[in-house]
């Protein structure tokens, strides 16, 4: 005879599967950006009833059309649900809604799961989650890999950090929005983690285009260059998907270019805080800075690859 294992799991957890199962919680979702709107809709496709909250009304609209209900601040959210999830732009935003003058933290229920999806600091993830304990609320950080369709399709990466039977608790939500789940450890691991992956993705980025400029100022053109590059071991795959954009010059933002900035430079600040020297990543957050200055800042983050070729705002040609 079979036996299933036993889970120690306390009361309030089980209480958020139960409720789970039957799709009768409301779920809470603040940010409603490029990502965050696309997540809350899986979220509601699964058959969740949503809370949402964002500064601007239109980004929730289509939410509120298939049944979500609008809060006019975070405050009015945290008192009708049981678990929320936050995704914003940077660590001031998360503490701005949760500590601010109408923030949610406070008016949480005791033992609501918080998940913050932002990607933030691993230092800063920690001070949050201490505060949330403060008030027996349950955090954990969960920070995601993916492009814009990516989230679309449900297929995101979550890089987790928290407790274990909390991450259980609230692993088949994570599921209706992703395809992977990594709990990376404690609190703290996985804004951890996905500094460590955006590091790769900024830098790969912006050195594919200085290769590229390279190439092109020596007679390669543009198409050979990725012909021949692209597929093989010397360059990231994401890249791959970059030329449709680099090529036809569309940089409709995926995830915009200030914001790998601002990982960047929380990736720098996390060096300092650990004594790590990142001085490659140093370098090219300051490539990414010139780069906003010089009107970048709302493009998709490949426009790096725009920026570099850029002479007196005209493109460089080979050389006849």
């Amino acid at each position: 005879m079979s036996m299933k294992p036993i889970i120690d799991m306390n009361d309030s957890n089980l209480e958020i599967e139960r409720q789970l199962d039957g799709i009768k919680m409301k779920i809470g979702f603040i940010g409603l950006g490029i990502m965050g709107s696309r997540m809350a809709a899986n979220l509601q496709k699964h058959g969740y009833s949503l809370v949402v909250f964002n500064r601007t009304r239109d980004k929730a609209e289509p939410l509120l059309d298939r049944g979500a209900t609008l809060a006019d601040s975070p405050l009015k959210l945290a008192e009708q649900v049981e678990v929320l999830f936050t995704m914003l732009a940077h660590p001031d935003a998360v503490e701005q809604a949760a500590l601010g003058g109408n923030g949610f933290l406070s008016h949480l229920k005791p033992n609501t799961i918080w998940i913050d999806c932002s990607s933030v600091n691993p230092s800063f993830s920690k001070r949050i989650a201490a505060a949330a304990a403060a008030g027996q609320i349950r955090f954990i950080d969960a920070p995601v890999t993916g492009s814009a369709h990516v989230a679309a399709d449900g297929k995101l990466t979550f890089w987790v950090g928290g407790d274990a039977v909390d991450v259980d608790a609230i692993r088949s939500l994570l599921l209706c929005m992703g395809s992977k789940i990594v709990h990376v450890g404690g609190h703290g691991m996985g804004t951890s983690m996905k500094m460590v992956v955006n590091l790769l993705l900024g830098t790969g980025m912006a050195a594919f285009a200085e290769a590229m400029e390279l190439g092109q100022g020596l007679g390669l053109s543009q198409k050979m260059l990725f012909d021949s590059l692209l597929g093989t071991p010397t360059v990231a795959p994401f890249l791959s998907l970059k030329r449709e954009k680099i090529e036809g010059g569309n940089y409709e933002a995926e995830f915009p270019l200030r914001w790998m900035q601002k990982d960047l430079h929380l990736a720098s600040v996390s060096a300092y805080e650990s004594g790590v020297a990142l001085t490659v990543t140093n370098v090219t957050k300051e490539i990414y800075r010139l780069a906003m200055r010089g009107g970048n800042e709302t493009k998709d983050f490949s426009a790096i690859y725009e920026f570099a070729m850029a002479d007196d705002g005209k493109e460089r040609t080979a050389p006849r």
